[in-house]
């Protein structure tokens, strides 16, 4: 969902080259160094500093902050989850079948104003994850996430084959595979950059303990940098392809491809409804975009019962119970600020608190998380870089290599702070 909009808002293929520009230079570094933190201390994010860190010093602050950051991610992201689930449905019964342009954009102002609707959905994804995270990481998170991820992967490369030889679709390929500089200026050169890199610490999850707490559970015959890469590859594969589906339909029905947040709910229902076979494709669209944000919220919930488990103590399905319940109460300002509390407007006229906690996360979270773990694993106030290098490079694979040390020491900690700064001062200004 965001991936699309953010490059279709940010001058598109320019976009996703900064993008992946970000998530090699940036986003693979992080993630060995979650990986390594999480491995190293085999705890969760909340306390995995205590046995790390030098005696005195006050690193595990950031421990609580990702719990936080968790939280928040996921107050709005069951949320989006239980869209992804109410448009399937509507798109599989045919209610959506012959609706014109402004009877579907209608349809999505019908459902945001339905709070009881949108709970609903939210507790379902909700209500998913706890079931599958109380069975355990292996019989539970792993065995569902492998075959939803497969699924995934075969549903996507069909409708990317569907979407690629659509009459017209060619512009939206041209648009989203070639670069261009002009439409970088028009959106804004230090906009379209931020974007890039808010994007890539987003969709990999970094900053706030997301990956740390799968780092634990990585056996040690595996070096990390390898892994943080396939992993990325992977993430990489299923938003490029997203892309794929997304951009020549737009382009072959003559939607706005920056037509911002709005892209799937209202524009892509118009080009399943204007193309043969639309119903069963849009139905399979949508699974694949239940499938893709049901991955991240078990992912994120798995983080939140292992955090919470070592820090009261509590069994995993009592954790899974009481996360839960906090969870569905933590949604509901989401839910109701689109309808009962639209009047909370916290970035001005027609901003709501979905806003609000996306730029928590997104722009203050994330970015400064990762300013954390690069700092941790490199400082010498710190885990030091020899120890984190020792600690990422057991096992076979991919190595951290002496070389890096001045990139990962000094110019990534810069490049990140310099362009959280700007992205802040972009934001607001």
């Amino acid at each position: 969902w965001k991936c699309p909009y953010i490059a279709g808002e940010n001058g598109g293929a320019i976009f996703v080259l900064i993008y992946f520009g970000f998530l090699v230079f940036m986003g693979v570094p992080i993630m060995t160094m979650e990986f390594s933190i999480g491995r190293a201390a085999q705890k969760s994010p909340a306390v995995m500093y205590r046995d790390l860190e030098p005696k005195g010093s006050t690193w595990h602050l950031h421990g609580y902050a990702s719990v936080a950051g968790n939280y928040i991610l996921m107050m709005f992201y069951t949320v989006v989850c239980g869209w992804m689930m109410r448009y399937f449905v509507s798109t599989a019964s045919g209610s959506l079948n012959g609706l014109s342009g402004e009877a579907i954009a209608a349809d999505l102002g019908t459902m945001l104003a339905n709070p009881l609707e949108m709970a609903v959905y939210m507790f379902i994804s909700i209500a998913s994850a706890a079931v599958v995270c109380s069975i355990g990481v292996q019989k539970g998170l792993e065995r569902v996430t492998k075959y939803m991820m497969l699924a995934l992967i075969i549903i996507m490369v069909g409708l990317g084959v569907r979407s690629f030889f659509l009459d017209g679709g060619e512009e939206g390929l041209k648009f989203y595979l070639l670069p261009s500089i002009e439409r970088m200026k028009e959106v804004g050169i230090g906009n379209v950059v931020v974007a890039a890199m808010n994007q890539a610490f987003f969709t990999l999850s970094l900053g706030i303990g997301s990956m740390a707490i799968f780092g634990s559970y990585i056996g040690k015959d595996r070096s990390l940098m390898g892994e943080a890469v396939t992993v990325a590859a992977l993430d990489t594969f299923v938003a490029v392809c997203s892309g794929l589906i997304i951009f020549p339909a737009c382009y072959a029905y003559g939607v706005e491809v920056d037509s911002g947040p709005n892209l799937i709910f209202v524009t892509l229902p118009n080009v399943f409804n204007n193309m043969p076979f639309g119903q069963l494709f849009g139905s399979l669209f949508f699974v694949f975009m239940i499938f893709a944000a049901l991955s991240t919220v078990l992912a994120v919930f798995e983080n939140i019962v292992a955090c919470t488990c070592d820090l009261f103590g509590w069994e995993r399905k009592k954790s899974c119970i009481i996360n839960g319940v906090a969870l569905v109460l933590l949604s509901l300002p989401c839910v109701l600020g689109f309808n009962l509390l639209s009047g909370v407007q916290p970035f001005g006229a027609g901003s709501n608190i979905m806003d609000l906690e996306d730029f928590a996360v997104s722009n203050v979270l994330l970015p400064l998380g990762s300013l954390t773990y690069a700092l941790f694993c490199t400082s010498r106030y710190g885990w030091g870089f020899d120890k984190f290098m020792e600690a990422a490079n057991t096992g076979k694979g991919l190595k951290v290599k002496k070389w890096m040390k001045p990139y990962f020491t000094y110019v990534l900690p810069v490049a990140i702070f310099a362009l959280f700064a700007v992205g802040i001062y972009n934001f607001f200004k």
